[in-house]
């Protein structure tokens, strides 16, 4: 894989101003010439719920789907599969995916069969073990529940995602309407992946399809950004905003007095953004000019870290006294504080309709609406419309609907992170 950093930014800072705020676009692109170059085997992981809330047309489907998934795999991956209920079972252990295997793991498919409770933790551990089993490779899960997880294992389930934290990225679904957004967020955010609603059992077969599609389109695992600064200045932001926002400031890990690097999980050829907010200790005169951050892309190839700079794509921070320079905003960092605005007014306007707090989530959703339709971002205005009538977006005026089916508000909530981008075509790597 080969990578590129753009940086959006505008330099220009009214003197005694110390902030400094740009976008990171990275790109990643597959090699033009010679084998495709990558940070070894890809292991993916199926962790399927079969607790008794699963019965019926739920588990069926579940069959269904682990069976197409598993068809869908390539000769040269790997892959194990895990259902979880009060306890892990390894339905079929770390193995390649010959066509040997793979009828063999369709047989064991078969035969899983609901009961018991939901204890999440118990399938993220075992899915943990089975993955470390092939060390150097890059780790891919798809985690699926249709219920909310035991109370007692919530403790457990916090020391789990801390120690899969690093190892492995999940994409999580939740199929029906019976559990909790939040805690599904929680553990596709803390393990670099997302969370999505199949709503009826019948659509997870093409939802695993596509999961695998595009885990079998990862080339390089464990790829971090990494941030230099000067010792002037002092990182306090650092966040995913496309294609969903993922909050990384406190993920660094120091790597030097003056470098820290963030983990951005596994790359195909595909493109994202990131935001990035400095601080800068003191203040220039009229015309100095400091580097207040300069990125680079580390990943494992070949067994070795590799560090990739980018001398054009430094953050840069310049004093000046006119005012038609310093008053420019950065289109790009702009587009990505009111994305956040948006999934901000989303989230908190979900949450005062379910307290009953009517004039409170009629506002915020009008805020939403108003900046899903200035961002064009067309795929939250859908969304929105599903529980709100929007009557004037342009003036965020709006009028909640007096009945909203439950899976609508959970895919609006869902999706509230989902960002469209800043009036840039989707980039084709």
């Amino acid at each position: 894989m080969q990578f590129q950093i753009e940086t959006f930014q505008n330099p220009y800072l009214p003197v005694g101003t110390t902030r400094v705020d740009a976008v990171l676009t990275v790109t990643a692109t597959r090699n033009a010439a010679g084998p495709l170059e990558t940070g070894g085997a890809l292991v993916v992981g199926i962790i399927v719920d079969s607790s008794g809330s699963m019965q019926g047309a739920r588990i069926e489907a579940v069959r269904q789907a682990t069976r197409r998934a598993v068809a869908l795999l390539r000769p040269d991956m790997h892959f194990f599969i895990v259902r979880f209920s009060s306890d892990a079972h390894l339905v079929f252990p770390l193995s390649p995916a010959t066509d040997e295997n793979k009828a063999r793991a369709d047989a064991t498919i078969r035969a899983i069969a609901a009961g018991g409770d939901t204890w999440m933790s118990s399938g993220l551990e075992m899915a943990r073990g089975e993955f470390l089993k092939m060390p150097g490779a890059i780790y891919q899960a798809l985690f699926l529940t249709d219920g909310k997880n035991n109370e007692q294992d919530e403790p457990r389930l916090n020391v789990t995602l801390n120690s899969c934290e690093g190892v492995f990225q999940c994409e999580c679904r939740g199929v029906g309407t019976d559990w909790q957004v939040k805690q599904l967020q929680r553990i596709a955010t803390k393990l670099l992946g997302s969370a999505r609603l199949i709503a009826e059992p019948a659509s997870l077969e093409a939802d695993f399809s596509e999961a695998i599609q595009t885990a079998a389109g990862r080339a390089l695992g464990d790829v971090r950004l990494r941030l230099w600064t000067p010792k002037t200045v002092r990182i306090t932001s650092v966040k995913q905003m496309s294609p969903e926002i993922v909050v990384l400031t406190d993920r660094g890990t120091t790597v030097s007095a003056q470098a820290t690097d963030y983990p951005t999980g596994a790359w195909g050829a595909e493109s994202r953004d990131y935001y990035i907010a400095a601080e800068v200790n003191a203040t220039g005169e009229v015309g100095d000019e400091i580097l207040a951050a300069n990125p680079s892309i580390v990943f494992q190839s070949g067994g070795q870290m590799q560090e990739v700079k980018y001398p054009a794509a430094r953050i840069l921070a310049t004093w000046t006294s006119d005012e038609t320079l310093s008053a420019r905003i950065s289109r790009e960092v702009a587009h990505y504080t009111g994305q956040e605005e948006l999934a901000g007014a989303i989230q908190e306007g979900l949450e005062a309709r379910a307290s009953g707090d009517v004039e409170t989530a009629t506002r915020l959703l009008g805020r939403a609406a108003k900046l899903a339709q200035e961002s064009g971002n067309d795929e939250t205005t859908s969304r929105l419309r599903k529980v709100v009538d929007i009557v004037d977006a342009g003036q965020g005026t709006v009028r909640l609907k007096q009945r909203v089916e439950k899976a609508d508000e959970m895919d609006l909530d869902l999706g509230s992170t989902r960002t469209s981008r800043a009036g840039r075509p989707a980039r084709t790597p």
